[in-house]
């Protein structure tokens, strides 16, 4: 049997058979498990199943798990993780490893890992944004060459890569406070995560040394992984304006998804931005250079982070080291069309 027979008989793509054979994402996983039972069922042979099967000892495996908190099934379609993964393979390319993907449902956490465990790679480059930290000491302990990308938890002697969230989130802080903001909201994510907990520190640390904080009321909870106008955030919104208080000159959003939404939600609600309120993000994810206007927003160094993660992992190859090593990249502020300068008193 070939590949297009086996696409045929599965009723999908041969891109689909390719991306399920090779463990990449981009399938579901209903389509994912249908193709690899026919092949099986099939005796299907092709060439990415044959190098699965090979030693793996050029092979790096990116492992997540779903429905964990921000990471759904379709994680890989939501632009932060899609252009991360893109860098990961490539650094995999050039430092001359393969990288293969393998996704486990939280609920399947026990089957997953044992299945993982007796499929031996190279080594693990887990996506750890959700995961608390007792389930990563618990997967250290189970999968030898263990990184662990996007969160950080200091007391575990485990490799991290992490962004410096409250650096960023000091450098948008400081930033809007001195462009003349002082009424200033702030839009959280209603899952709370090492990430956003270090972005929250970071802004109030910022803020606070303008002499300025932030109203309760000015404070709200959002979705965090949905770029559209977000009926909930548009209604939050509107009772802040028909309440009659002032309303806040800038808005902060812990993350890019939160900050096109809300450009989307405050033009519905007929406020222009920059000229009326000002938005800042964070992650620089493409999309915000698709907006208009552009986004002003934290730049994270996603290509250097998966840089640091394949070469703690090569590096460990040669001399295995006594101590764990934690790296944290440093952000920057890019300044594009979504803020203005006010004067300190300006109101609406």
């Amino acid at each position: 049997m070939n590949m297009e027979e086996l696409a045929r008989l599965a009723g999908v793509s041969k891109g689909a058979v390719s991306l399920a054979l090779n463990g990449k994402p981009g399938v579901g996983p209903e389509t994912r498990k249908r193709i690899l039972y026919l092949a099986e069922a099939y005796g299907y042979t092709g060439r990415g199943r044959a190098a699965a099967a090979e030693g793996n000892a050029r092979t790096l495996r990116f492992l997540v798990f779903t429905n964990a908190g921000l990471v759904h099934e379709e994680y890989y379609q939501q632009p932060f993780f899609r252009e991360l993964i893109h860098h990961i393979e490539e650094r995999c390319r050039m430092s001359g490893y393969s990288l293969i993907f393998s996704t486990i449902e939280e609920k399947h956490y026990a089957q997953g890992i044992q299945t993982l465990m007796e499929e031996r790679t190279s080594g693990v480059i887990l996506l750890g944004t959700s995961l608390a930290a007792s389930r990563i000491a618990d997967l250290a302990e189970k999968l030898p060459g263990l990184i662990v990308l996007d969160t950080c938890f200091d007391a575990l002697p485990v490799p991290f890569v992490e962004i410096n969230n409250y650096m960023g989130a000091y450098q948008a802080g400081s930033y809007l406070a001195r462009q003349g903001h002082r009424r200033i909201g702030y839009l959280a994510s209603e899952e709370r995560i090492h990430n956003f907990e270090e972005r929250q520190r970071g802004f109030m640390a910022a803020i606070a040394e303008f002499q300025t904080d932030i109203q309760p009321s000015h404070i709200l909870a959002v979705p965090p992984t949905m770029i559209s106008s977000q009926g909930p955030l548009r209604d939050k919104l509107k009772g802040l304006l028909d309440s009659g208080q002032p309303f806040p000159t800038a808005w902060f959003c812990e993350c890019d998804y939160i900050a096109i939404s809300a450009m989307k939600a405050l033009g519905e609600l007929g406020l222009s931005i920059p000229e009326d309120v000002s938005v800042i993000g964070f992650d620089n994810i493409n999309e915000s250079q698709i907006v208009t206007p552009e986004l002003t927003t934290v730049h994270v160094e996603k290509e250097r982070m998966a840089a640091w993660a394949v070469d703690l992992f090569t590096a460990s190859l040669h001399v295995r080291p006594a101590v764990s090593t934690k790296v944290k990249v440093d952000t920057l502020l890019i300044e594009r069309g979504s803020c203005r300068r006010v004067e300190a008193s300006t109101e609406l």
